[in-house]
C-alpha cells in the first residue's frame, strides 16, 4: 500500500476525492489489473469523465490486486495512472456489467467449445477447481432419489401421480451427472419395487451442442428414459413451457455463475452500478496485432468479427488474418486470455430505476446494500431471470436443487472478492444467494442452503427450493 499512497501524495490529485481499496484476487486468471483508477460519476448523465489528473467533477476509486501487488511496481503503476496517460485499447463502450462483451466470449466457448477443447487438449472440466462439478456424486444422489421416492408414494396413494415422472438437469456437462442419478435410480427402483424407471423422464438442457452429444454418449443406455436439448439456460422455460407444473426435480450444477450479472456498490452513502468497459493493454494489443497481419486499430473489428462469426466462418471471410481455423481460434484465446475490463460508478438516484428481472427492481437490494459499512456485491440477474422461470416448471411437490458457488450473506461480499473470474474460455461470479432466496420467497418457496455434504472443502454450496404450500 504505502508506494500507491507515496503515488497519491506526490500527484496533483485531491486527496479527499480518493477510496483506496484492496482485493486478493484468487482467480489467477482475471480482468483485473494489478492497479486499476475507477471514476465514480457526480451523474448518470456524465458519460465519459476525464483521467483522475484532472477529475474536479468527480471522486475515484484506487483498486489493487493484493495477491499481485508484491510481484509489481504498484507505485509506478498508480503514477502512471494519475498522469492521465491512456495506452487501452478498447472493445467496447461502457455498459452495465450484464452488458459487457465478456458475456459474448462467454457465449462463444460454449458454442464452439469443440474447437476450444481441441486446441488445449483437454476437456473443459479440467479448468473447474478440482477438476469437476460436485454434482456427480452417488450419495447425493441416493438421497435425492429417496426423498422423490418418499413424494410418488405418497401421490400414488392418492392416486395422485402423474404417468409420466419429469426430471430436468440444466447444465448437463458431458453427461456424468446424469449417467451417476440414472443408474443409481434404476438400481434403488429395482429395490423399491413400484416401477417408477419405467415412467421416468429425464430431459437434459445445456446451451452447447457440443455438450450434449457427448451427454447423450454417456447416458446411451439410458436413451429410452433421457432426451437432450440446447436451451438458453437464462430463459429456460422458453424451451420447456410445455413442462409447467409438471416437473418434480430441477438439478441444477455450475450453471447460476456462469450467467451474465451486473455488480452495484454503496459508499459514502450513494449507491452505484459498476459500469465496465472491456480492453486490451497496449502492450497485448501490440503482440496481438503482429501476430495475426493486423494494426492495432483494426483489433477491435477484428474481436467483434470472432465473436459473430465465430472462428470457422472468420477464417473464411478474413484469410489474410487467419489462414486457417486454428489460427483463428489461436486468435480467440490469446484475445480472451489478455482481455480486461475497465471499471467506473455511475449513481443510481433511485434503486426502483434499476431493473433486476420482471417485476423486479433494485428496491430488493436496499436491506443488503445499506445493511452496515460499505459493500459491493452481485446482482446476479441471469441467475434471477432463470430462477424465477424454473419456478413455474415445479410440480406443487416439486425442488430445485442447485449445487453452485453462492454468497449466502451480505459480509460474504465484504471480506473475499467474488468475481468476475475467468474459467478457461468462460466467465464465472459468484451468486448472490441472498437475492435468490428473496426471490423465491416472494413467489412462495422455501429457499434454503448449506455446504455440499458429500464432499469435504471446497465452496460449492448447495440451494434447495421447495414450495410453502
Amino acid at each position: 500500500m504505502l508506494p500507491v499512497v507515496t503515488a497519491l501524495s506526490t500527484s496533483t490529485t485531491d486527496l479527499a476525492q480518493v477510496r483506496v481499496v484492496c482485493d486478493w484476487v484468487q482467480y489467477r486468471q482475471n480482468f483485473r489489473d494489478v492497479v486499476q483508477v475507477r471514476p465514480v460519476l457526480c451523474n448518470a448523465e456524465a458519460g465519459e469523465v476525464s483521467q483522475p489528473a484532472g477529475a474536479a467533477a468527480a471522486q475515484f476509486e484506487v483498486a489493487i490486486d493484493a495477491r499481485r501487488a508484491s510481484e509489481s511496481p504498484i507505485g509506478d503503476l498508480t503514477t502512471e495512472l494519475l498522469s492521465g496517460r491512456n495506452d487501452q485499447v478498447f472493445l467496447e463502450d461502457w455498459a452495465p456489467g450484464h452488458d459487457s462483451l465478456i458475456w459474448r466470449f462467454n457465449g462463444l466457448y460454449w458454442s464452439e467449445l469443440e474447437l476450444w477443447e481441441k486446441a488445449t487438449g483437454q476437456g473443459y472440466e479440467q479448468a473447474l477447481p478440482g477438476g469437476e462439478s460436485d454434482a456427480r456424486n452417488r450419495d447425493a444422489a441416493t438421497e435425492l432419489i429417496g426423498e422423490l421416492f418418499d413424494v410418488w408414494d405418497g401421490l400414488a396413494a392418492t392416486d395422485a401421480l402423474p404417468e409420466e415422472l419429469y426430471i430436468v438437469e440444466l447444465g448437463v456437462g458431458n453427461g456424468q451427472q446424469a449417467k451417476v442419478f440414472l443408474d443409481t435410480f434404476r438400481d434403488l427402483d429395482r429395490e423399491h419395487g413400484r416401477g417408477y424407471y419405467p415412467r421416468l423422464q429425464y430431459l437434459m438442457g445445456d446451451y452447447s451442442a457440443h455438450v450434449l452429444d457427448l451427454a447423450r454418449e454417456t447416458v446411451a443406455e439410458h436413451a429410452e428414459r433421457s432426451s437432450a436439448f440446447v436451451l438458453d439456460a437464462t430463459h429456460p422455460k422458453s424451451s420447456l413451457g410445455f413442462l409447467q407444473g409438471k416437473v418434480f426435480l430441477i438439478y441444477i450444477s455450475n450453471v447460476y455463475d456462469n450467467l451474465p450479472a451486473d455488480e452495484v456498490a454503496h459508499f459514502g452513502g450513494q449507491t452505484h452500478l459498476v459500469h465496465n468497459r472491456a480492453y486490451l493493454p497496449r502492450a497485448a494489443a501490440d503482440v496481438l496485432a503482429e501476430s495475426v497481419c493486423s494494426s492495432v486499430e483494426q483489433l477491435p473489428t477484428l474481436v467483434h468479427k470472432l465473436l459473430r462469426l465465430g472462428p470457422a466462418v472468420l477464417s473464411d471471410a478474413c484469410p489474410e488474418h487467419f489462414p486457417t481455423i486454428e489460427a483463428a481460434v489461436r486468435f480467440w484465446q490469446d484475445t480472451w486470455s489478455a482481455l480486461r475490463l475497465a471499471e467506473r460508478y455511475v449513481p443510481l438516484r433511485g434503486l426502483d430505476s434499476y431493473h433486476i428481472a420482471d417485476s423486479l427492481t433494485g428496491e430488493v437490494l436496499r436491506p443488503l446494500l445499506e445493511s452496515g459499512t460499505d459493500v459491493r456485491m452481485h446482482s446476479s440477474v441471469g441467475a434471477v431471470a432463470s430462477f424465477s422461470d424454473s419456478l413455474t416448471l415445479l410440480h406443487p411437490f416439486g425442488k430445485l436443487v442447485c449445487h453452485d458457488i453462492f454468497v449466502t450473506d451480505v459480509e460474504g461480499y465484504r471480506t473475499t472478492f467474488r468475481g468476475p473470474g475467468k474459467y478457461d474460455g468462460s466467465v464465472v461470479n459468484w451468486v448472490n444467494g441472498t437475492l435468490l432466496a428473496h426471490v423465491g420467497r416472494r413467489r412462495g418457496f422455501d429457499v434454503r442452503y448449506e455446504r455440499f455434504r458429500h464432499r469435504t472443502g471446497g465452496n460449492i454450496v448447495t440451494m434447495t427450493v421447495e414450495s410453502r404450500g
